[in-house]
C-alpha cells in the first residue's frame, strides 16, 4: 500500500506542477475539457485557478442537493476545485474540508480557498482517505472526484465513507470503474497513477459500498469511454505519469469499451 501512495502522491505532485504551466487531466480530458463535458460549466469558469489544476473525471456535486449550513468533505481534494463549489453551496453558515495526503495539492488548495474568500469556510486537512482524520458521524455529504479508485484498500474508504456521516448523511462520488483489464496494464505502477490500474468493476464498487452499510447506492450517470477518450485520459500526461508509448499502444486496443467515468451517491442509513 505504501509504495502505491507514495507513486500516487508523486505523480499528482508532478502532474499539479505541469499544470501550473498548461491545464491537463489525469482522469480525462485536458483541464479544459473536464469543465465543459464532465458538468460543471460555468461554475467552475468562475475558480479557474483550480480548473486548471483539475483532475477529476465528472461532477460529484452537481444536482448534489447540498444546502446552506450543511458540512461537507471531499476525500482527496486535489487542488480545491470541488471544495470551492461546495463552499458556494454551504455559504457562510456551512463548513467544507478537504483531506488529501499530497502537500503541493494541500498548499494549493489552501491558495485557492484563501483567493475566492473561502478561507474561513474551508478547512484542509493532511490524511489518507481509508483513514479519514474526521469524527465519526460528523459530515452531511461525502464527496470525492476521480479518487477512490486510486486507493489499494478500497473497501477501508467505504467503511470510512460510512463511518464519518450523520445518520441519513448523503455521498456523490465521481470515479473511474472498469471491466477486466489486461495484466499490461494492471501490473505498471504509473497506470494506478492515471486512474486506470486501481479501477474495479461497477458491480464490486457498489457492493463494496453497500457492504460498508450504505443504502440507496446507485449509478446515476455513466459514460463510457471511446479510443479518444482512453487516449486523453492516458497519454495526455505520458511524462507526468511515467507511461510510455508502447504501453499506451499494446493496452488501447484491450481496454477501449471496458473503462467508465460512473457517478455514484448513496446514503448512511
Amino acid at each position: 500500500m505504501h509504495d502505491v501512495r507514495e507513486e500516487v502522491s508523486k505523480a499528482y505532485a508532478r502532474a499539479l506542477e505541469k499544470a501550473e504551466q498548461r491545464t491537463g487531466s489525469c482522469c480525462g480530458p485536458s483541464a479544459g475539457a473536464v469543465v465543459e463535458n464532465a458538468g460543471y460549466g460555468d461554475e467552475a469558469k468562475t475558480f479557474e485557478g483550480a480548473a486548471g489544476a483539475s483532475f477529476g473525471c465528472g461532477n460529484p456535486l452537481a444536482f448534489a442537493g447540498v444546502e446552506p449550513g450543511q458540512t461537507v468533505l471531499d476525500l482527496g481534494s486535489g487542488a480545491g476545485l470541488d471544495l470551492l463549489i461546495a463552499a458556494e453551496k454551504v455559504g457562510p453558515t456551512g463548513r467544507v474540508i478537504g483531506v488529501d495526503m499530497t502537500d503541493p495539492m494541500l498548499e494549493a488548495a489552501r491558495r485557492n480557498a484563501a483567493d475566492a474568500g473561502y478561507g474561513e469556510i474551508i478547512e484542509l486537512r493532511k490524511g489518507h482517505i481509508e483513514q479519514l482524520p474526521v469524527d465519526d458521524g460528523s459530515v452531511d455529504w461525502v464527496i470525492s472526484n476521480c479518487v477512490i479508485n486510486l486507493s489499494p484498500d478500497k473497501p477501508a474508504v467505504f467503511r470510512e465513507l460510512n463511518r464519518v456521516l450523520r445518520p441519513g448523511g448523503r455521498f456523490s462520488v465521481s470515479d473511474i470503474v472498469a471491466e477486466e483489464l489486461p495484466d499490461a496494464i494492471l501490473q505498471h505502477p504509473a497506470a494506478y497513477a492515471a486512474c486506470v490500474a486501481g479501477a474495479v468493476s461497477e458491480a464490486d464498487y457498489l457492493g463494496g459500498l453497500r457492504a460498508a452499510g450504505l443504502v440507496d447506492v446507485e449509478v446515476t450517470d455513466r459514460v463510457v469511454y471511446d479510443e479518444s477518450q482512453i487516449l486523453a485520459m492516458i497519454a495526455n500526461d505520458l511524462e507526468s505519469f511515467g507511461l510510455d508509448d508502447d504501453l499506451v499502444k499494446q493496452g488501447l486496443s484491450a481496454v477501449v469499451g471496458k473503462v467508465a467515468s460512473v457517478k455514484v451517491v448513496g446514503r448512511r442509513a
